[in-house]
């Protein structure tokens, strides 16, 4: 499989799609609350660098504000969930996770970390060893560098 065809994705009905500047080196596994409502079940996503991917249709793409610190995209035609992004200030202010279900390839790309692994339902679990963070390394990693509040 070409790293070409690792570069774009979208929505479900296409109404929203993007091109990646660079293939995802990897992907990983939120198990948090809202990932598990807004998706169904566990998050699979990569990480994207700021000036990472492009919209090359974004009509019906929208944005809900998900937490006091993160807002979540999705096409407001067929729903589907894309992306979710760090809006609190600070050095990581910008984040995007996009869903790897909206790569329209994903192969060859390694699934190497689950986040918020203390919130897993105890009825699924991955094979095969990652890295894993729970909620309060996730918290850690994400305010380093904050003052408390």
């Amino acid at each position: 499989m070409s790293e070409q065809q690792n570069l774009s994705g979208g929505c479900q009905c296409g109404a929203v799609r993007f091109e990646l500047a660079q293939r995802p080196a990897e992907y990983g596994a939120c198990h948090c609350n809202m990932c598990r409502k807004i998706g169904g079940g566990v998050a699979l996503s990569f990480m994207v660098p700021g000036d990472g991917l492009t919209w090359t249709a974004q009509d019906t793409l929208k944005t809900y504000t998900s937490s006091q610190w993160a807002e979540r995209g999705f096409c407001t035609t067929c729903g589907s969930s894309l992306f979710w992004r760090l809006t609190a200030p600070g050095p990581m202010h910008g984040l995007l996770s996009v869903s790897v279900s909206a790569l329209d390839n994903m192969d060859g790309i390694p699934f190497n970390s689950e986040v918020y692994i203390d919130h897993k339902p105890d009825s699924y679990a991955f094979a095969g060893e990652r890295n894993r963070m729970t909620e309060a390394d996730v918290m850690a990693m994400v305010s380093a560098g904050q003052p408390n509040e």
